[in-house]
């Protein structure tokens, strides 16, 4: 399973619930590293709207190594680099989770491009928001309509897991345990749906 992550610093005081878009965001990045999921990242042209948000540690020494982490103009992160990163794990469909600014723009047309490329996509509902937090629930709507699983990140982490009794599940029971009060926040602020 892949995991993309978007997030622009110019975006943080624009984005409706930023700070729990990004807390669930750091939850999948530290289950990634439990689970071994590879992570794509991409920024929107970083010369003009900055880097990803430093909190998140991507490819930082002590933090999350990415498969690929690409610059872009296109809305979609299923650009060439991204591709040829996620094509290097082998030619099978894949399992893809979404996390990401804004949900009716880059988020909808990743996953897109993804379901056209035969993925199956989660899109988190409490991992994704827009400046306009309307336009969130219409985004996950017509994603759901378009063949993604909504869901929320604990669900999808035991989802994922699928039983208790692999080695990665008390780290996993940990994590959650860890973000619980965030990952209550996150879903009474974002996953209106």
């Amino acid at each position: 399973m892949a995991q993309p992550a978007r997030r622009l610093e110019k975006f943080r005081p624009a984005i409706h619930e930023y700070e729990k878009v990004i807390a669930t965001t750091q939850k999948m990045l530290k289950a990634s590293k439990i689970l071994n999921i590879p992570v794509f990242a991409t920024t929107q042209q970083r010369a003009k709207l900055g880097e990803t948000c430093s909190e998140l540690g991507l490819d930082s020494s002590d933090g999350i190594a990415t498969k690929a982490h690409a610059d872009k103009s296109a809305f979609s992160m299923w650009i060439p680099d991204v591709q040829s990163a996620f094509k290097s794990l082998g030619g099978e469909k894949r399992e893809v989770v979404v996390v990401g600014i804004e949900s009716h723009i880059c988020v909808t047309q990743t996953t897109l491009d993804l379901l056209r490329e035969g993925h199956k996509v989660y899109v988190l509902a409490d991992g994704v928001s827009s400046c306009n937090k309307e336009e969130v629930p219409i985004a996950l709507a017509r994603l759901r309509a378009e063949g993604a699983v909504v869901t929320t990140s604990e669900s999808w982490l035991y989802e994922c897991m699928g039983d208790a009794g692999i080695p990665e599940f008390r780290g996993i029971a940990g994590l959650v345990k860890e973000f619980k009060s965030s990952t209550k926040e996150g879903l009474q602020a974002l996953a209106k749906i």
